[in-house]
């Protein structure tokens, strides 16, 4: 993912006040020495967490190509961490794997005072740094805003198949969505199979990012669901058998489908935000996110066409839930663990929420919010752009485990994109 170079497209991604009960809160213990184990928090009341954090400074790294969730940080949360004596500084990264480098680097040296407080991280990236210890665990489900949460939501309690394990705080969901201009595409597919029926009848107006790019990384996931005969059919953990079994039919299925793709499958978006641009100079007729709720305000900015739709595909498609983490080399982690509450907040999570200021779809449960402020997310704006979060993970189906995500990308490497 890459920042605009031409556009301005926000991406993946007067309030009622609440007064939340103190409750415990941990903070990171010493560690002897790096190992894989996962570092694990000592226990402190959440108000001497708080007491701690006072004058310190947190440094969140995180993508910096996201235009709309860097000025949600620096506008909305930044200030509200001033307000509870926390400095929130944002460090911007091309990677979140240049963020997890720089941890294991760190843990590796013995560093316990790190360059990183937070991370915003899920999947492959949080799976790495859990099998080398990188992350505080034992912290979350002390938040005071945990109790807005469902205990029960799987998205909340696996990251690609790797176990939470109370080791990240959840800040926002995300919903892998084809999306379609309804100008050029008067009568939709409604499966992946259409999709590519489409494709092929419509040469050139189709194309999806190269892996390892996330999105286009996700979108062979897709395929390998859809060719592998249903979700049911892929075990969510990986094994070598399996993927020789199941992997062979997806890049034969891609590699038919390549000539009739943008520029005749010659060369792909490296990135999602290129085919975004494609989308928006009209020379695709789709593109892919797994940020929908963004989609009105592309509309409405005028990046977009206004007959921009989500393509509702029967059989549902992937979802999860992205997160803030905390290095086991951070000094600052009370610091930390007040921002990520902070961020947990209704307060952040209906603002987070807003299509013009980040458009994130919430991880909190609102039926566990006061009638007042589950009101207010009731009343966010609707769009015939985006259909309620609802009905667009109807059939929805959990991230397969990170290790799919390397097989899989080199596979593609070797046999779709090398077989041009």
């Amino acid at each position: 993912m890459f920042s605009r170079s031409h556009t301005r497209r926000p991406r993946k991604y007067a309030f009622a006040a609440l007064v939340v009960a103190a409750s415990v809160g941990l903070v990171l213990s010493s560690c002897a020495a790096p190992s894989s184990d996962a570092p694990v928090a000592e226990e402190l009341s959440w108000s001497e967490i708080e007491q701690q954090a006072q004058g310190k400074t947190v440094s969140l790294w995180m993508y910096g190509g996201d235009e709309q969730g860097n000025t949600y940080v620096d506008n909305v949360l930044t200030p509200a961490a001033a307000a509870a004596g926390v400095t929130l500084r944002r460090v911007p990264v091309e990677s979140t794997t240049d963020a997890v480098n720089r941890i294991l680097s760190e843990r590796q040296a013995g560093v316990t005072d790190g360059e990183v407080d937070l991370v915003w991280v899920n999947g492959a990236n949080f799976g790495t740094g859990q099998q080398a210890g990188a992350w505080l665990c034992n912290w979350t489900q002390n938040l005071p805003n945990m109790e807005y949460t469902d205990p029960e939501d799987p998205l909340l309690s696996s990251d690609f198949g790797t176990p939470v394990n109370n080791c990240e705080a959840p800040w926002h969901k995300a919903q892998f969505t084809l999306v379609y201009n309804s100008a050029a595409i008067a009568d939709p597919p409604r499966t992946l199979d259409e999709v590519f029926d489409w494709a092929e009848a419509n040469p050139g107006r189709f194309t999806y990012p190269a892996p390892p790019d996330f999105t286009g990384s996700v979108f062979v996931r897709e395929a390998l669901v859809n060719q592998s005969g249903g979700v049911e059919k892929v075990p969510a953990q990986f094994d070598q058998d399996t993927y020789d079994s199941l992997a062979p039919a997806v890049f034969d299925r891609l590699n038919a489908l390549a000539p009739s793709l943008w520029r005749g499958g010659t060369t792909y978006p490296q990135s999602s935000s290129e085919l975004d641009d494609l989308y928006a100079g009209g020379q695709v007729d789709m593109t892919m996110t797994y940020g929908p709720a963004t989609l009105p305000q592309l509309v409405a900015d005028g990046t977009y066409p206004p007959e921009t739709r989500v393509l509702a595909l029967d059989e549902g498609t992937v979802g999860n839930a992205s997160f803030l983490a905390i290095p086991s080399t951070s000094g600052q982690s009370a610091a930390a663990q007040v921002v990520a509450n902070i961020a947990l907040s209704p307060e952040q999570q209906l603002a987070k929420s807003e299509p013009d200021v980040w458009g994130q779809f919430t991880v909190l449960d609102t039926s566990r919010l006061t009638p007042e402020v589950r009101a207010q997310f009731e009343a966010l704006p609707a769009s015939p752009v985006l259909p309620p979060y609802e009905e667009l993970s109807a059939n929805a189906h959990p991230e397969l485990a990170a290790e799919w995500v390397t097989p899989l990308d080199e596979g593609w490497r070797r046999s779709v994109l090398a077989g041009q």
